[in-house]
């Protein structure tokens, strides 16, 4: 799959002749030039960022009026959503038919899930370690929370419910693989999607020819749909930033601000400790500059929490920043939108160990094999799009934690989002590099 300059927009071409003098906010990924702003043109990292600058100004200053921005915000996820299900399908095929053809086939499909099996499971103890030295529950009770909060949480116990081995298993492979595309069912997507790839790899040239052929040409038509809506990416941030600031208020994060420092920093190891290590030992790129290449996918993850909207900018970063071939990056990329959740594994390790020390439970070794095995298999198949993780109270439930205090999180889950999808992502990158390497 080859991302063309996804940022690149000359708005000559889209605009009337007469607003060409006006400076308006498109992007531009110019090797080298990333942070100057061109006439008719800004870098995107810079839109965004200025774009969520305003909208948490006016989130702060309208307070929960704000929401009249949320539909800007939605239209520009929707758009996004409208191309995830279509664009990881035929990238997938496409992964995987290039991979199926090579000898290397077979070790980039195991190293793949190995290396996010193994970090989300580092990420998990990770999170407990941290939460176990800060304590960010200790001294907080569930008097202090509002009324509101401890009454929704009556319905919240049979969101709990992991499936268990063989029912999960089963539960991936499609009976009908188009309804699994209808109702977007991604981790059976994945799965169909993988199969078909090797399949076609496994036959004639010419026949697997004309196939990929037109896998292709829908890929490159949704790259350029992709493109063209990357022209709104600012304003939706904007919405989605004013919504949320304005929503959940500083009254609610006050009460779970340790906890948000301690995820933060957390979040930080993982991200600029265990996967510049990871890519330093298993392959040949400098880990300050995958850093510093990266940086541009973070800040669109930030913006919109979404794996799978980051995705176009992730291939982009890998393809032609960091020089990844496309044949890996069709492959490890998507899969990782889909099954990589680290950022995620952490907050639920975390968030475990907030709930035991406001309750004041002592956890013992049992519970925390409970949280990291629930947390890491749990993590794998989440959707890469933006929302509330009900996923953290099967983790709670595993251990033995009470589950009455959780809405508190869910009122500032956008905040935690918008951090874990940029190391999410982060993963993703470090994986398809490495990978690159091992072929």
């Amino acid at each position: 799959m080859i991302i063309y300059k996804i940022y690149y927009l000359d708005l000559n071409n889209i605009f009337e002749k007469s607003y060409k003098n006006y400076i308006i906010f498109v992007y531009s990924s110019v090797k080298g030039d990333d942070f100057i702003m061109k006439k008719g043109k800004i870098n995107l990292g810079v839109a965004i960022l200025i774009a969520m600058i305003l909208g948490i100004i006016v989130g702060a200053v309208m307070g929960p009026k704000a929401t009249i921005f949320a539909p800007l915000g939605h239209v520009f996820i929707s758009l996004i959503k409208m191309l995830v299900i279509p664009l990881v399908t035929v990238s997938i095929i496409l992964g995987a038919s290039s991979l199926g053809g090579t000898k290397s086939a077979g070790k980039i499909g195991i190293g793949t899930f190995v290396y996010y099996l193994g970090t989300t499971a580092v990420a998990v103890t990770l999170g407990l370690i941290m939460g176990g030295i800060f304590k960010p529950g200790l001294g907080l009770s569930e008097a202090a929370l509002p009324k509101e909060f401890l009454d929704m949480a009556g319905s919240l116990a049979d969101k709990g419910e992991i499936a268990g081995f063989w029912d999960t298993l089963i539960g991936i492979i499609p009976t009908n693989p188009i309804n699994s595309l209808v109702t977007g069912n991604i981790l059976q997507i994945l799965f169909f999607s993988l199969f078909l790839g090797i399949g076609l790899s496994a036959i004639s040239k010419e026949k697997r020819e004309p196939v990929l052929t037109v896998l292709t040409g829908l890929n490159e038509a949704m790259i350029w749909m992709i493109m063209k809506v990357m022209i709104i990416a600012p304003i939706g941030v904007f919405g989605l930033m004013a919504d949320a600031v304005g929503t959940f208020g500083y009254d609610i994060l006050a009460l779970v601000v340790k906890l948000l420092l301690v995820y933060t920093i957390t979040l930080l190891i993982q991200t600029f400790g265990v996967y510049p290590t990871l890519v330093k030992t298993f392959s040949k790129k400098s880990p300050i500059n995958f850093i510093k290449k990266i940086s541009k996918a973070q800040i669109v993850a930030l913006s919109t929490s979404s794996s799978m909207a980051t995705l176009p900018v992730t291939f982009e970063v890998c393809e032609e920043d960091l020089e990844v071939s496309n044949e890996t990056t069709s492959f490890v990329l998507p899969l990782g939108a889909t099954i990589n959740m680290d950022g995620n594994a952490i907050y639920y390790a975390l968030v475990a160990m907030f709930f035991a020390q406001m309750y004041g439970i002592t956890l013992g070794f049992p519970q925390y094999i409970a949280i990291i095995i629930t947390a890491t298999i749990g993590s794998i198949g989440q959707a890469g799009v933006p929302g509330p993780s009900l996923l953290v109270v099967a983790v709670l439930l595993s251990a033995g934690l009470p589950i009455q205090a959780l809405p508190l999180l869910f009122g500032v889950d956008r905040v935690f989002d918008m951090m874990r999808t940029a190391v999410n992502i982060t993963g993703d990158a470090s994986c398809a590099v490495i990978m690159d390497e091992i072929k």
